[in-house]
């Protein structure tokens, strides 16, 4: 959380440097806000990257089956979990990515699979 990074006990601030706590308000807010624009930026690329491998790989293994089921999501979230899970995690952080995202895209593709009722609602 950005807010907590600054003006911590564990924080350690450059020889000179003032901390932000001392600034005027006007130039806390924008140091801020400034921070909080890089960290939103990185969050929305992070989130892209991950969104577009698993659309991508969906849309090979639907093109592969030649079928629109719920396997297409679950394979494609087990592919994707265990692909950015392997760099930091090794073959058991893999394993863990790949049970994790699978799971997490059954479930949305089986909430989105549900019939609709007439008056707008979902049918369990």
């Amino acid at each position: 959380m950005s807010s907590m990074r600054y003006d911590t006990p564990l924080h350690l601030q450059p020889p000179g440097h003032t901390p932000i706590s001392s600034l005027p308000l006007r130039s806390q807010l924008s140091h801020g806000l400034r921070d909080m624009g890089r960290s939103s930026l990185s969050s929305a690329r992070n989130f892209g990257l991950v969104g577009a491998i698993f659309s991508g790989t969906e849309c090979c293994i639907e093109g592969l089956r030649a079928k629109n089921d719920m396997s297409n999501g679950v394979a494609a979230g087990c592919i994707t979990g265990a692909g950015l899970a392997a760099r930091a995690g090794g073959p058991s952080g893999a394993a863990v990515g790949c049970a994790g995202f699978a799971a997490f895209s059954a479930a949305i593709d089986g909430w989105m699979r549900m019939e609709e009722k007439e008056d707008g609602g979902r049918i369990d």
